[in-house]
């Protein structure tokens, strides 16, 4: 089981960190991605990280302002938002799948098997 937390309302240029913690599995050897949905748009990958080696994937919009990690003490993976943007508005989702992803598959959706619950962001003055 996969929860997320750390959603809200933050002005534009602000931060926030989600955590995505599992329950019931040990994320050692695991992709965990963020995904993201705005009001009338598809899901879109934001970023992925391979538990087991720490390889990062992100999507371009995100790339310089959002950091993914992984506390293996918690069992928690965390997105970091700097700089949050109107556009960053949506309802953000984890997802895990046993083993790696790579450049290739990170952002497709497809390839998760389990998902959290979202959590929303809204970024607005």
């Amino acid at each position: 089981q996969l929860v997320e937390s750390g959603g809200g309302l933050v002005q534009p240029g602000g931060s926030l960190r989600f955590a995505c913690a599992a329950s019931g599995i040990t994320l050692g050897y695991y992709a965990i991605g963020w995904f993201r949905q705005a009001p009338g748009k598809e899901r879109e990958g934001v970023s992925e990280i391979n538990t087991s080696d720490g390889d990062t994937f992100y999507g371009d919009s995100v790339k310089g302002r959002f950091t993914v990690s992984f506390d293996k003490s918690k069992n928690t993976v965390y997105l970091q938002m700097n700089g949050l943007k109107p556009e960053d508005t949506g309802v953000y989702y984890c997802g895990s799948m046993s083993g790696v992803l790579d450049g290739s598959n990170w952002n497709s959706e497809f390839e998760y098997d389990f998902w959290g619950q979202g959590t929303l962001v809204t970024v607005s003055s």
